[in-house]
């Protein structure tokens, strides 16, 4: 565990090094922010809610996770540095699960950020509190869940933006199969098992139960262990590699 919390201070500090970490958390907000008050029609909808935002969030990360996640294990085979890291005396775990939550911590300032959309709707009206946590615990989760998955498609590559463009993609596809409209056109095409456990899959199916207040069990595992299975094949594919 110490050699994840050096990792974890390591990688976490550099976010802020640089005013790349500044940019990204700008961006984000501004994009949340015009997605939330003018794209949603937050006035015309006269309604003290964040569900309009939080509708948006699965498709908004895709502006920002994959960016972050791409350089995770790309940037340190790229340059050399991996060998450096590896030589430290921690293992291949503590180094990938250190880097996965400094990542994940910047999401969650980024999310700690939004609370500012919280703060204005509570202002402006009398919003369901309880359904707006569980909404940012949800966006949390789901954020994890993208960057697992974005880490391994790092280590696999040490190209930068091959890691965007595929993680995007995938990440894009995940999403796609559980909107509505696709969602019904592959019940209509694909035998009922497979139709629902393909859509079970989906981040957008699993975060859109939790941002309406409702905190499932299974949607929190769900959760979970996509992030416990992709750090472990991370960790696989580092270990693999890490001579390469």
């Amino acid at each position: 565990m110490n050699g994840t919390l050096v990792v974890f201070r390591r990688e976490f500090a550099a976010y802020f090094s640089t005013p790349l970490a500044y940019v990204f958390l700008a961006f984000f907000l501004v994009l949340t922010g015009l997605y939330q008050w003018a794209f949603m029609g937050f006035y015309q909808a006269d309604q003290a809610s964040l569900q309009a935002l939080f509708s948006g969030l699965p498709w908004l990360f895709l502006a920002l996770i994959p960016a972050l996640g791409m350089r995770l294990w790309s940037e340190e085979r790229r340059s050399g540095t991996m060998e450096l890291l590896l030589t430290l005396p921690i293992s291949v775990p503590q180094a990938v699960l250190g880097k996965f939550l400094a990542a994940w911590a910047f999401v969650g300032v980024a999310l700690l950020l939004l609370t500012s959309e919280w703060a204005t709707v509570a202002y402006l009206g009398d919003p369901d509190h309880g359904v707006i946590l569980a909404g940012f615990v949800g966006a949390f989760l789901m954020a994890g869940s993208y960057l697992a998955f974005a880490a391994l498609i790092s280590a696999l590559t040490k190209n930068q933006v091959l890691a965007f463009v595929v993680t995007l993609v995938m990440l894009l596809v995940n999403l796609t199969i559980g909107f509505p409209g696709v969602a019904d056109w592959l019940g209509g095409v694909l035998p009922a098992f497979l139709h629902q456990t393909i859509k079970d899959t989906s981040f957008l199916v699993r975060f859109d139960a939790i941002s309406r207040g409702v905190l499932d069990l299974r949607d929190i595992l769900f959760f979970l262990s996509s992030v416990a299975l992709c750090l472990f094949a991370n960790a696989a594919v580092v270990d693999l590699r890490k001579g390469a």
